[in-house]
């Protein structure tokens, strides 16, 4: 480490902001890129954001530089607000950056310095910059804004858009675009400074299709509070406005004989389902999976009423807390921690739910732990009975265990208020029906056919759209003015929104499974997670008519009576256009849409939780527990 020193109260030209949080493998490449840069003119304030890997133990040696300042953060507050604090802090007249996972090279300050001394009505300069190790850009890397390590701007009074009003991995919508508005910018065409890949950069943690999104920011960083979130390739989530309901009331007092219970896991995409128990009494505690996918929700859960046990110390929790039972869910991601608590013996019922494809799991290698969850478990719940007849078949020592069928994802009966719009066929005499999701089982030559039979499709979704490029393009042109795209669609909108609709489709598949349960895959078994949207409005379901198949969507359908049932398009604009039953079936679906939120089945949930805790609490406590 090369060492300058520094008189306290000279001036200085450049301030260094070092924004780190649990990158203690990379700060020293970074600091030894800083400490042999030809400008010598800097001082480096280093704003460690609650790091917890050893982050102190590594900066010790380099902080008895004088031209260093090292600002420690007790709680994580997100690299905006770390870098606020940075600007607060700093005493050059120009601002540079140097996050502790990337580098500059030799010349990197002397050459920004020189291009903004050059043009003096300049706010901002930006290097050439390196990555994917041979890649180099002389500006902006291809798709994306100019990252930190390549710029230097004039000191403003201007502040970094903080985690409290927005999270995204978006620089330019952050501060760049803000910085722009008060002057020009200025490139030196070199490239001197490299910018680092690796899965725990930031901005991964950020973007959905790069293994980010909301919850793996979420679980990264520990927020607590609801985040305003917005990655550049997925939609705007509001969690203020959208939890605010269940946030701002008080908790439900403890019920005469209410249960404790651990959800251990994730909570897929209608978490906030889980405060129907929560409403009758019973107390919630959840110890979350630590990896969870995009759409995996993970505590601390923005919505609240449901109080975290620290990984490091639940087992010593539980007991401190008297926990009658363990609610492990939901999806396949969430299996290696389930069991791994599982594994734990915790001297506690344990109960797992799954909703997923058990193929899944076999294909990531998790298909033994998977088994262990349904046979060592003192109760299972399917999403489907036709589920549970599938493991029945295909795992012995499940066919007699305590178990119950219930969808794993319902949503919450808030959502399902309000009163129905007017149908868009009414205005205009045609069909029209909608897709929330993906079009599964449509290929686009389908539109042709709906066109002649005067039916439209309505395709909801930002993210599914930009994954079906292609077939939206092929889709049009099969079928001018008859595919229709819109922007997703929260729950609070469902009824209003998709009531104009006159049915929705599920997935339209043909089964090949011939009534054998042994032959059936997960689009037989599933309830696809739309079923509840289009129940919320009241829409009939629109499905392959798999009369000799074992289907769940079609069992749950027929029994309801809530199901459009063809083979074809022209089989479908003949049931669309008699009224009269498409009346009738519109009625029922209106009449049991209660049957698709999670309030409706809660009783039956908590009643099967205490036959578990009845059955198993007994010959635990006979055998001592662990």
């Amino acid at each position: 480490m090369v060492q300058r020193t520094r008189d306290e109260g000279s001036a200085i030209r450049v301030s260094v902001l070092m924004p780190t949080f649990d990158q203690s493998s990379y700060i020293p490449r970074a600091l030894e890129s800083l400490a042999i840069q030809t400008f010598a003119d800097w001082e480096l304030l280093i704003i460690d954001d609650a790091s917890s890997d050893g982050t102190a133990d590594v900066l010790r040696d380099w902080i008895s530089d004088p031209r260093i300042r090292l600002h420690r953060l007790r709680e994580n507050s997100g690299f905006a607000a770390a870098l606020n604090i940075g600007l607060d802090l700093a005493r050059g007249e120009l601002i540079a950056y140097l996050p502790s996972d990337d580098c500059y090279y030799r010349e990197h300050l002397t050459s920004l310095v020189r291009c903004l001394d050059s043009h003096a009505d300049a706010i901002l300069a930006y290097s050439g910059i390196r990555f994917h190790q041979r890649n180099g850009a002389c500006g902006k890397i291809p798709g994306l804004p100019l990252q930190l390590v390549q710029v230097m701007h004039r000191r403003v009074d201007l502040r970094w858009i903080e985690r409290e009003q927005l999270v995204t991995d978006d620089l330019d919508r952050l501060f760049w675009s803000g910085l722009r508005e008060r002057g020009p910018e200025c490139g030196t065409g070199r490239i001197t400074c490299e910018w680092v890949e690796h899965p725990a950069q930031h901005r991964k943690a950020v973007l959905e299709p790069l293994g980010g999104g909301l919850n793996p920011y979420r679980a990264r960083y520990g927020v607590r509070h609801p985040l305003r979130f917005h990655s550049t390739a997925g939609n705007f989530v509001d969690e203020v406005e959208h939890y605010r309901r269940f946030r701002e009331r008080p908790d439900t007092p403890a019920a005469d004989g209410g249960l404790k219970i651990l959800l251990v896991g994730e909570l897929a995409f209608n978490p906030e389902r889980v405060l129907a128990l929560e409403e009758r009494g019973h107390r919630l505690y959840g110890l979350w999976t630590p990896k969870p996918w995009w759409f995996n929700t993970v505590g601390p859960l923005p919505f609240g009423h449901v109080q975290d046990l620290p990984r490091e110390t639940w087992r010593e929790e539980i007991r401190r807390l008297g926990v009658d039972i363990i609610y492990a869910l939901l999806n396949w991601q969430a299996v290696p921690f389930a069991h791994s608590v599982l594994s734990a013996e915790p001297g506690i019922p344990f109960v797992w739910h799954f909703k997923e494809g058990p193929w899944l799991c076999m294909e990531h290698g998790m298909w033994p732990q998977l088994v262990d969850l349904h046979t060592r478990s003192g109760g299972q719940i399917y999403s489907s009975p036709e589920e549970k007849d599938w493991f029945a078949n295909a795992v012995p020592g499940t066919r007699d265990g305590l178990a119950i069928a219930l969808d794993g994802d319902l949503p919450k009966r808030d959502w399902f208020t309000g009163e129905r719009s007017p149908r868009l066929s009414e205005e205009d005499g045609e069909f029209h029906t909608v897709v929330p999701g993906r079009p599964v089982g449509l290929p686009p030559v389908r539109l042709r056919e709906m066109a002649a039979e005067k039916i439209h499709l309505h395709f909801y979704g930002d993210i599914q759209q930009s994954g079906w490029r292609r077939w939206i393009e092929e889709a049009r042109a099969f079928g001018p003015g008859h595919l229709h795209l819109h922007k997703n669609v929260g729950p609070d909108r469902w009824v209003e929104e998709f009531s104009r609709y006159d049915a929705g489709w599920l997935h339209f598949l043909r089964s090949r499974n011939k009534g054998d349960i042994g032959q059936a895959f997960w689009d037989d078994l599933n309830y696809p997670a739309r079923m509840s949207t289009l129940a919320a409005a009241g829409l009939p379901l629109i499905q392959y008519d798999n009369a000799r198949s074992i289907v769940a969507s079609q069992s749950l359908s027929r029994r309801l009576d809530v199901g459009v049932f063809c083979k074809s398009i022209a089989e479908l604009g003949e049931r669309l256009r008699d009224t009269k039953r498409m009346d009738e079936i519109r009625e029922n679906m209106w009449r049991e849409r209660r049957r698709f939120t999670f309030d409706d089945h809660a009783d039956r949930l908590v009643e099967f939780f205490r036959t578990v805790i009845a059955t198993h609490g007994r010959s635990m406590r006979a055998g001592g527990g662990k």
